[in-house]
């Protein structure tokens, strides 16, 4: 074999070689390419995954903020959302309409935030340091998959997040008119009941018995003078 014939035999080894390391770099669960996260509030663990993560600020500055995302359960059991917190501040959870837990069913998902939604809401944001425009760090506890963490950008309930505001949220709801009672049942008096001493009957009704006694009294004595006269006259 001439020397250009082994020259050639090594430069493409050489190649090869490369090419083999190359590839072993982006292999393997601790691949370099694996710890690379796309820039924004989604994360997957595990059997659930969780998009369109946000925090919802009130403009109108009552202080509150609502969490808003998208559960997904991909694994074969159902799961049940335990807690929503950012940097020690506990989101109250209400469930959707008509449930009592928020649970993340299995092959299905779970909405945070509008109109008949669960919800998560942060009483008070304002103190807790929620500013608009920040990536602050929230963190999802499953009741299986235990807790999840991730980076949700704050922003105010303007355009397409009005409705997933804290003013949607159930917990912030005035009570409807009519739910609560004024006063116990019988607090004025229920029909029949006699009434009290020094009040004045209404018609119908019957008297005081010493007003009647006095009225026989003032009669029986008007009878005995009439009879006085009477007995004179005859004399």
């Amino acid at each position: 074999m001439s020397s250009s014939l082994r020259r050639g035999t090594l430069a493409a080894a050489t190649l090869a070689l490369a090419a083999v390391s190359l590839t072993a770099c982006g292999a393997g669960n601790d691949a370099q390419t694996l710890r690379i996260r796309p820039d924004n509030a989604a994360t997957h663990v595990g059997d659930i995954k969780i998009q369109n993560v946000n925090i919802v600020t009130d403009p109108h500055g009552s202080g509150e903020a609502t969490v808003t995302a998208r559960i997904f359960n991909e694994g074969s059991k159902d799961q049940v959302l335990k807690g929503v917190t950012s940097k020690g501040a506990r989101a109250e959870l209400s469930p959707a309409k008509g449930e009592k837990k928020l649970v993340v069913p299995a092959g299905g998902s779970l909405e945070l935030g509008g109109k008949d939604e669960a919800s998560a809401l942060l009483a008070d944001a304002e103190k807790a340091g929620v500013r608009n425009g920040d990536a602050r760090a929230i963190t999802f506890d499953l009741s299986r998959t235990g807790d999840i963490k991730l980076k949700a950008t704050v922003v105010p309930a303007k355009g397409a997040y009005k409705t997933v505001g804290p003013s949607s949220s159930p917990s912030s709801q005035p009570p409807k008119p009519g739910t609560e009672q004024s006063g116990e049942p019988g607090e004025n008096g229920k029909p029949g009941e006699s009434t009290k001493p020094g009040q004045s009957t209404k018609p119908g009704q019957e008297g005081d018995s010493s007003s009647a006694d006095n009225a026989g009294e003032q009669g029986e004595a008007a009878s005995t003078g009439q009879d006085a006269q009477e007995g004179g006259a005859g004399h």
